[in-house]
């Protein structure tokens, strides 16, 4: 049952991209009062340009820090439960979350189970997800009422501690691109099939390598690959790589 005394919390993503953008457009929204009060009387209509100049990086960095910021506490939210809907959770299977963080869609997966139970791999990276930390992770869980059907492994998905054929959906959100080489991804998406069990279904969200995964998975024989997307919701706006593993 769901604690209504706490509340999750499910942190900001990139903070520290957040944060820069505010710095930046600060900055901007004091240069450009500077240049309007200063530079428009000295240069006219070079001080006017710089004024718009710096006006304009105002308003482009601090709308997409709150874009990010809605992004973060809201539209991911939303994003959880559509990828967990392409991926057709009936309620008897065992599911993997890697780079699960603080266990946004672990947990919502979990609430989706009746016989079956949650797996959440990572390595809590405090500067992909502010509060990243795996007692955050089985906090949330508590909150949401589902600390029973869920288990948290520390763990690389690039090399997973999980024997073949182990679970009946894999599942991702913003985590994969993380991981700046191309050959390091493919591990990770070859873990996802090795670890899948045939007939297994997978589901990943991402905003970056979309296209690779995709490919990725059909080169691995996957079936019923499909990039689904964009949606806005959250900024950058993010895509869905859904598919199945063949049942031979």
């Amino acid at each position: 049952m769901k604690n209504s005394t706490i509340k999750p919390n499910y942190g900001i993503d990139a903070p520290g991209v957040i944060i820069n953008l505010t710095v930046i457009a600060i900055a901007g929204l004091v240069l450009s009062i500077l240049s309007l009060l200063f530079l428009v009387m000295k240069w006219q209509w070079i001080g006017w340009l710089l004024t718009l100049v710096f006006a304009f990086t105002f308003v482009v960095c601090i709308a997409e820090a709150i874009y990010m910021l809605l992004g973060s506490k809201v539209g991911k939210l939303h994003e959880r439960e559509r990828l967990l809907d392409l991926v057709d959770i009936e309620g008897n299977e065992v599911i993997l979350d890697i780079g699960c963080g603080r266990g946004l869609v672990l947990n919502a997966a979990a609430r989706r189970l009746t016989l079956g139970n949650a797996v959440g791999l990572d390595i809590w990276n405090q500067r992909d997800q502010s509060g990243n930390h795996p007692d955050a992770t089985r906090k949330n869980a508590q909150a949401e009422g589902v600390i029973e059907k869920i288990e948290v492994i520390e763990g690389d998905f690039r090399n997973m501690p999980f024997e073949q054929n182990s679970f009946d959906i894999v599942v991702s959100s913003l985590a994969i691109h993380n991981v700046h080489n191309s050959n390091e991804r493919r591990k990770a998406l070859n873990e996802v099939v090795r670890v899948l069990k045939p007939g297994g279904r997978f589901g990943i969200l991402d905003f970056q390598h979309v296209k690779e995964y995709a490919q990725v998975f059909t080169e691995l024989g996957m079936d019923d690959v499909n990039l689904i997307g964009p949606h806005y919701l959250q900024f950058p706006p993010v895509y869905i790589v859904t598919g199945r593993k063949p049942n031979n």
